[in-house]
């Protein structure tokens, strides 16, 4: 306890200081992990989300061969073309919805880093 009392302004000031510091160090780690935790998950969702567009194009793209075929010849070649662009987009559209739904559920802003800076700011209102 009497070294507490020991030591010099300029030794306490170089105390706090370097625990300011660490404190800071530590919330740049937690929101660093934090946002590496976010962007983990956002990975699934973000690809449903690109494979349901992509088939979404083929869909389309499959839509207007089956139009094509379907003013070029009365022959059900057309058919089976729209009956498979019908379904890809059936599953595009499932896909797409699928990943949006995923994407919602991802926080983009990091909470613990903002809960934790919340508690250091209290603390060192009442340290003053």
């Amino acid at each position: 306890m009497s070294e507490l009392h020991d030591r010099s302004v300029p030794e306490v000031l170089t105390s706090i200081v370097g625990n300011v510091q660490e404190i800071c160090r530590s919330e740049l780690r937690l929101a660093k992990t934090e946002l590496k935790e976010e962007l983990s998950a956002a990975m699934k969702p973000v690809a449903a989300f690109g494979a349901g567009l992509l088939l979404a194009g083929y869909a389309g793209g499959l839509g207007l061969l089956a139009l094509v075929f379907g003013l070029a010849t009365v022959l059900p070649t057309w058919g089976a073309a729209l009956l498979v662009a019908v379904v890809t987009a059936a599953v595009g559209a499932f896909l797409i919805a699928r990943g949006r739904k995923g994407l919602m559920q991802v926080q983009a802003i990091p909470q613990a880093t903002i809960a934790s800076l919340k508690e250091n700011l209290r603390w060192a209102k009442q340290a003053k």
